[in-house]
């Protein structure tokens, strides 16, 4: 099957799956530099590039993954009011208390569901996710990643905003063939929590995570337009070539949308 991937920058992308438009983290904000709520911890977080794609511009969702609300890079203002007009909204239990309007909150391995025409369903897994290694992640607020999987439909992996390769290897048990794994990377760390610790996949933890999953095919995301981000895309897929999975990677730039044959 096909699935069509549309980058609009940061975590933000749009998956659209056997005709279902699923929305990853909505940020919509110009570039900018944000304090407060959703910084806490740090010394200010710097948006650096805008959204390739306007929110006007994204059309029809059907489905929002927002692996948590808490932190301003995976929700911002302007996609809290894109979430208003996306009919099914799955995050972390304590996001879906705080967003409300009918948002479901998954635990770790519980299913929620999504029908579609036809009487078909897809199924929206919550998954771990440790946003840093221990003693951080705890600190930096609960996270989920997400499995999207269904009938004659292949399996998507989204990561969320883990750092964890025992994350990965737990995930792998529990789901043994994922077709194509989303995984949000660029290094992500602040010097001012715990001495800059990895708060994402480094790029070489995302090739081991490859390794470990053994996906059709890799996309990353989170890899760009923020200042706390310590690697890129194209960096990590040279790291890729050097591994010699450089098959399985497909980079997508920023307002780019990529047929993904999986």
């Amino acid at each position: 099957m096909t699935v069509n991937f549309t980058l609009v920058g940061g975590p933000t992308a749009v998956l659209e799956l056997d005709g279902v438009r699923i929305i990853l983290d909505p940020t919509f904000d110009a570039s900018q530099t944000y304090t407060g709520a959703g910084t806490e911890g740090t010394n200010g977080i710097t948006k650096t590039t805008g959204p390739a794609i306007a929110a006007d511009s994204i059309g029809r969702l059907d489905v929002a993954l927002v692996s948590h609300d808490h932190h301003v890079d995976n929700l911002d203002v302007s996609g809290r009011e894109v979430l208003r007009g996306v009919p099914t909204v799955f995050t972390t239990k304590e996001g879906a208390e705080r967003l409300g309007q009918g948002a479901i909150g998954l635990a770790d391995y519980e299913a929620g569901t999504v029908r579609l025409p036809g009487g078909r369903e897809i199924t929206v897994t919550g998954v771990p996710a440790h946003h840093g290694p221990e003693g951080v992640h705890q600190m930096a607020g609960p996270v989920v990643g997400f499995i999207v999987s269904g009938q004659n439909l292949p399996t998507v992996y989204v990561s969320g905003d883990n750092s964890s390769l025992d994350v990965v290897r737990d995930i792998k048990a529990h789901f043994p063939a994922i077709d194509l794994a989303v995984l949000f990377t660029g290094g992500a760390k602040f010097d001012e929590i715990a001495g800059g610790a990895l708060l994402t996949l480094s790029n070489e933890d995302a090739v081991e995570a490859t390794r470990i999953l053994d996906p059709r095919l890799v996309v990353p995301v989170h890899a760009e337009g923020w200042a706390h981000f310590s690697q890129d895309a194209h960096q990590l897929r040279a790291a890729f070539e050097k591994a010699r999975l450089n098959a399985r990677i497909v980079v997508v730039e920023p307002g780019q949308t990529c047929a993904l044959d999986v």
